[in-house]
Order: structure tokens, then sequence, then C-alpha cells
């Protein structure tokens, strides 16, 4: 079972990483760039950023961690459920979202370490 504090303590492992908040709600950003937040609402779960057809294959898979709202349908963004979601997905989740948005130079100077 992840939390919160897992997942920031994750995303910290990459470069220009801030935890902060958006929509009221604690969020991460990489050099201002919003890619994942906690979720308040009755659905609760994370919210991140993920490549569309991933997020649909991650949907179609059954996997109970993963789904959606209405209001993330045709977004790129998918629904973590933290209680249901093993370290090594999570981590490759965050990762893949920090990419998503990380400015150019950010990346290069990740990738050169």
């Amino acid at each position: 079972m992840a939390t919160w504090d897992d997942v920031v303590e994750i995303a910290m492992r990459y470069p220009e990483v801030e935890e902060t908040t958006s929509w009221q709600t604690p969020s991460l950003k990489v050099k201002g760039r919003f890619f994942a937040r906690l979720r308040t609402e009755a659905e609760g779960g994370l919210a991140i950023v993920c490549d569309p057809s991933e997020k649909a294959a991650l949907l179609a898979s059954g996997d109970p961690a993963f789904y959606t709202t209405r209001h993330y349908d045709g977004s790129a963004m998918i629904l973590v459920d933290l209680d249901r979601i093993d370290e090594p997905r999570l981590t490759e989740l965050i990762e893949d979202a920090w990419y998503a948005k990380a400015p150019v130079r950010v990346k290069k100077a990740w990738e050169e370490t």
C-alpha cells in the first residue's frame, strides 16, 4: 500500500521536482509543470500524467489499481488507487510522468548522470 509520502519520496529522485499544491490538493511539479496530484474527491486516488495510449492499455488491463472518471476521460491523466499499486509500477508511472513534463534541458541533464 503506497501513500502520498511514498509518491513524494519517489518523485524527489528526479531533478527539479517540487512538492506544492494544485486545486487546493498536494501536487508535484517539475520546473513549475504539473505532473501529479493527490485527489480529495470522493473517488480519491492519485491523478498522474500518462500517455493516452498507455492510459488506454492500463484501463483495458483490468488491473483494479487503475481507473478514470468522466472528468478525466479523454485527458492525458490516469487515476491510481494507491492501496492497490506496487512500488515498482508506481515508480515507473512517476518517472514517465516526470519525463513527459520535464523541460528538455532537465531531461538531458538527468540522462547524462
